[in-house]
């Protein structure tokens, strides 16, 4: 046999490379190895890039600076199965970093990622592209790409996987995205309640609780909670709160129940199945305050109905609430008081809370947590309201130095509500007084500064309250509280403006807070008001009426109008007319002015002489525009000088009385003048003879006709109409004005006077007798009095009353004449 030959080896192509093992210990590297064409060597560079991504957020920074997630981003589409699920396994893992998912929204990632949902692909695909949108759902913009590409429903249709991890992110993902209105309305109409409450069922109690967090947001719309009601999942919720294995859902639980309470049918459905019972029960033995807080929650969602607080009244809800007042945890408290606001609405649980939780709620307000006091505060507020017992029982639970003291309470809500209870409290005198006591005028000056509108409202409404009281008007107007009162008058707010309206017209009740408040300018912001068809309002005319009517100068210059009502008294001076919006200066303003050649105005001041005497022995002085009027001379000679002129006549001792207040001016320290009024001792002489004449007669009218006679006779007497142009009287009141070297005529010294003289020592001596008369001014210095007189019975007819009529009457022409209004005579009389 011949010799075997060894067979040689044919060596390999030459166009093959052969393989190679490589081993890599840069992340850089395996990056790289991303832009392979070979789909293992993708794979093993996923998979390695997986674990280094899987070990810290660092990692995923260092390969989002190496361009990792690019390359990434082109193989989760690869149409190799393993490539592509570890790809999208790196893009689960590195999703978690804000800085990938900041690009990952960049490539409009959602679109493949939801591409991948399908029931084809692997399982893990799911898991991981679920996990990153998960992550991504974070962000309102990834929420509204997933919505618009249409991932809810594969979403939903995997929270039946029966992997657990899939499951887990997909219902995560479905919570985060139904945050959204518009999310919350697709998911009803894509059937979510049924997967939703099978995953109550699931073995895992992270699925249970997001199951349970998206029940509780979708539930807030009542067309899914009809159906849940409708899938048994009233039943599902109440048998997880009666499982004690479950404790670390119960608070979700009650948080969705909460919700479904909101609607009647719901809470009758659950009523009859014994459901609220045991919520009730349940709450009363529990002891986990996130229990207890969001079952107080639920209650008072389910008070926003007026069936629903029949339903809980009758199943004793009053006791369960204000036993949760007693309970050591805030939020708890909060609640309570939040539910017992909303049962309030209920009569039967307002007396009910009345007689037993007022204290209580009276204790909160000394809370150092703010969110617990304007809860409570809120609830009492609630409580008090129409309720004159529950306002009786917070003054018996000590409650007013408390409520006082919230008025400069750090949150808004507190405040206002504090005011709001404090003006409940009013409605009763003697509460209002103890509240009076406390100093409740000063405190509100500042909430009449605050910056919110709702605690400016209700604390003008609460001076409004108090503004009755003229003790409680004079706090207030030492306290300065009348100028942001009257700021509030500018303010835009249709109910700040009223209600600080209705202030100034209750504070406006007497003449020094009408005078301040004046000179703040309320009268020109009321004009202002009133003349806006707009803002103005019924309180706001009220108010300007009520300012007017005690600052009668201003109104007469203003309006040209006094009416029976309107009593002059002692420093009332006629200016003229003055349009509206033009301010009236007062009469130490005007007496400071020189002589001037404009009309002389008409002072009013019948002080008796001992007042005026009295006056000189205190220390006051008098401005020296008023000293050839009203001012004192030295003490001790002033007294003597005037005794001595005693039994001279009236014209001569007020000559004297003048001469001394001129010898005295010398002496007086101006920097330290305090202006007085000039007395009028004539008329008030004129007031003692009339008052001596006219008050024994038996009728009105009589005195009417006397008073007129008087008048007339004091101003020049009877006039001829026909002469009435020789009359004199311009020069004569000028002579005056001359004399005294002033503007400011006191009326006692007018012995010439026409109509507007005569009209208005006509309406000042009435008013001083009790006789009901009006001041109207005219044109061209014509004015007249109007009253109101009833008629004698026709001859034969006895007992017949008849309505009073009303009469203008003649003070120039034939005195004591009596006009009936309207009538031909009446007319000529006002106008020329």
């Amino acid at each position: 046999m011949g010799k075997k030959v060894k067979k040689e080896v044919e060596p390999p192509p030459k166009d093959v490379f052969e393989p190679l093992l490589i081993e890599s210990k840069a992340a850089a590297t395996v990056v790289l190895m991303l832009d392979s064409p070979e789909e293992e060597v993708l794979a093993k560079a996923c998979d390695a890039i997986y674990k280094f991504a899987s070990k810290g957020d660092e990692n995923k920074v260092a390969l989002l600076g190496l361009g990792a997630v690019e390359r990434l981003y082109k193989l989760i589409s690869h149409e190799d199965p393993i490539v592509r699920r570890n790809a999208i396994m790196v893009f689960g893992i590195m999703a978690s970093n804000h800085d990938v998912k900041k690009l990952l929204r960049e490539l409009d990632v959602t679109s493949s990622l939801l591409s991948h949902l399908v029931p084809e692909e692997d399982v893990i695909i799911h898991e991981f592209a679920t996990l990153c949108l998960a992550h991504m759902a974070v962000e309102y913009t990834t929420k509204v790409q997933i919505f618009e590409q249409g991932g809810l429903e594969p979403l939903i249709s995997l929270l039946g996987s029966p992997d657990p991890d899939v499951t887990k992110n997909s219902v995560e993902c479905i919570y985060l995205l139904v945050q959204e209105f518009q999310s919350r309305a697709a998911v009803c109409e894509l059937n979510v309640i049924p997967p939703l409450l099978d995953l109550l069922k699931s073995e895992y109690p992270v699925i249970q609780l997001l199951a349970l967090k998206t029940l509780e947001v979708i539930s807030k719309d009542r067309e899914m909670r009809i159906i849940l009601g409708e899938n048994e999942g009233l039943d599902c919720l109440l048998k997880i709160l009666e499982t004690n294995e479950f404790n670390d859902l119960h608070v979700e639980a009650l948080a969705v129940l909460g919700n479904c309470l909101e609607d009647v049918h719901t809470m009758q459905l659950i009523r009859q199945t014994g459901g609220l019972k045991k919520l009730l029960s349940f709450v009363g033995v529990s002891t986990v305050p996130d229990i207890q807080k969001n079952a107080a929650k639920a209650i008072a969602k389910a008070a926003s109905d007026s069936e629903n607080r029949k339903i809980l009244n009758e199943e004793g809800v009053e006791n369960c609430l204000i036993n949760l007042l007693e309970i050591d945890d805030d939020g708890v408290k909060v609640a309570a008081s939040q539910a017992i606001s909303a049962m309030c609405e209920n009569l039967a649980s307002k007396r009910a809370f009345g007689l037993q939780g007022i204290p209580q709620l009276v204790q909160l307000l000394s809370s150092d947590d703010e969110e617990v006091k304007e809860a409570a505060v809120i609830a009492l507020a609630n409580l008090t309201t129409a309720s004159p017992s529950n306002a009786s029982a917070v003054a018996e639970a000590e409650g007013i130095e408390p409520l006082v003291k919230s008025l400069n309470a750090e949150r808004h809500g507190a405040v206002a509500n504090a005011a709001t209870v404090l003006t409940n409290m009013a409605m009763q005198e003697p509460l209002r007084l103890s509240i009076q006591s406390h100093g409740v005028m000063s405190v509100l000056t500042e909430p009449l500064r605050s910056s919110s509108s709702q605690v400016q409202s209700r604390a003008a409404l609460t001076v409004a309250a108090f503004g009755c009281d003229a003790n409680a008007r004079s706090e207030l107007r030492n306290a300065g509280g009348l100028g942001p009162l009257v700021e509030l008058l500018h303010s835009k707010d249709k109910e700040v403006r009223r209600n600080a309206c209705w202030a100034v017209m209750v504070c406006a009740s007497d003449e020094l807070t009408a005078v301040e408040l004046c000179r703040l300018g309320a009268l020109d912001i009321l004009e202002e008001i009133n003349l806006s068809t707009g803002r103005r309002n019924n309180f706001s005319e009220a108010a300007l009426e009520r300012l007017l009517d005690n600052n009668l100068s201003q109104k007469y210059s203003q309006m040209g109008y006094l009416s029976s009502s309107n009593v002059i008294t002692d420093g009332f001076y006629d200016y003229g007319k003055i349009k509206p919006g033009v301010k009236l200066l007062s009469l130490e303003e005007l007496s400071m002015q020189e002589l001037t050649d404009r009309r002389a105005i008409i002072f009013i001041n019948a002080k008796p002489q001992e007042d005026v005497l009295a006056m000189e022995e205190k220390p006051q002085h008098i401005s020296s525009e008023q000293t050839t009027l009203s001012v004192p001379t030295s003490r001790k000679s002033s007294r003597e000088k005037v005794r001595k002129g005693k039994g001279k006549k009236e014209e001569e001792k007020i000559k004297e009385v003048v001469e001394i207040m001129s010898e005295v001016q010398d002496e007086i320290n101006l920097e330290d003048v305090q202006w007085q009024p000039p007395p009028d001792f004539m008329l008030m002489n004129y007031i003692n003879d009339a008052s001596k004449i006219i008050l024994p007669l038996t009728t009105t009218r009589e005195q009417v006709v006397a008073l007129a006679q008087f008048v007339a006779d004091k101003m020049g007497g009877a006039i001829e109409r026909d002469k009435l142009h020789d009359f004199s009287w311009e020069l004569h009141i000028s002579e005056i004005e001359f004399e005294l070297k002033s503007n400011i005529v006191p009326i006692g010294k007018v012995k010439k006077g026409t109509f507007y003289h005569r009209a208005l020592l006509f309406k000042v001596i009435a008013d001083r007798l009790g006789i009901g008369c009006s001041l109207v001014r005219g044109e061209y210095n014509r004015a007249w009095n109007e009253v109101k007189l009833v008629d004698d019975s026709p001859q034969g007819v006895t007992g017949l009353l008849l309505p009073p009529q009303e009469y203008i009457v003649d003070l120039m022409f034939v005195p004591g004449f009596l006009m009936k209004q309207e009538s031909v005579e009446a007319d000529q009389y006002k106008h020329i």
